[in-house]
């Protein structure tokens, strides 16, 4: 069953690439007492990912904080080197949070899980975007499709803050 709007996010524990080395943050650390966007992606250095869904969060990012938001994240069901590699390549680096489901634990227990195999990705997470306060869901945006970036991107998101 998919998380709903009013419901609290599931514990988790992520991993993320710092300029530290990586470092593991839970979804208490991350959104206890804030206000948070969090965006998921089906894959790192995918196309719509990188060309039409990060972008917006990072042109936005001062944008959207100013409207209240304490942080931004990104989550894929990647290994850490990977979300690590695209912060880097990106220019995300230390301006939102790219965090590592590695083996989709967070990701199952939103039901947000898509069998993307047929594409050669396996089981990935769908397209979303939420607004959460203090662990709590706002607001849930999920993309039809895996190709699109419209109702989760950062223009859309602004819209609801």
């Amino acid at each position: 069953m998919t998380i709903a709007i009013g419901e609290k996010l599931p514990e988790a524990t992520f991993k993320e690439k710092t300029a530290d080395g990586p470092v593991e943050i839970t979804t208490r650390q991350l959104f206890e007492g804030k206000k948070v966007v969090l965006f998921a992606v089906p894959g790192a250095f995918t196309p719509t990912c990188t060309l039409n869904h990060l972008p917006g969060y990072l042109e936005n990012r001062d944008t959207i904080l100013a409207k209240g938001v304490d942080d931004i994240a990104v989550v894929a069901v990647n290994d850490w080197h990977v979300m690590g590699a695209w912060a880097q390549q990106t220019g995300g680096m230390g301006k939102i949070h790219f965090l590592a489901d590695w083996d989709g634990a967070f990701t199952k227990a939103l039901g947000l899980d898509a069998d993307l195999s047929a594409g050669g990705l396996g089981v990935r997470s769908k397209r979303y975007s939420m607004l959460v306060e203090n662990g709590v869901v706002k607001s849930l945006a999920v993309e039809e499709s895996p190709g699109q970036a419209t109702v989760s991107g950062a223009a859309a998101m602004m819209e609801q803050l």
